[in-house]
């Protein structure tokens, strides 16, 4: 199943701590999150894969980010 968050406009940490929660409510599949700043795409990264996550894309389109992440 797919989900989108969509944390463009929040400061850190908000767009991690909706990324963690989706990934929790997930457990496995795919999950698309849309942040704007270049801090957040690392962080929303870097806690995806603390919760075993892996990146299978990172799109960048004017100044945004769209992080498609994977697991199972």
């Amino acid at each position: 199943m797919s989900q989108t968050v969509d944390a463009r406009g929040l400061s850190c940490p908000q767009p991690v701590l909706l990324t963690l929660e989706a990934l929790q409510k997930s457990n496995q599949g795919q999950l698309t999150v849309l942040v704007d700043t270049d801090t957040s795409k690392e962080n929303v990264l870097r806690a995806a894969a603390s919760q075993g996550w892996q990146e299978a894309g990172v799109q960048e389109q004017g100044g945004e980010y769209r992080i498609t992440l994977t697991k199972g």
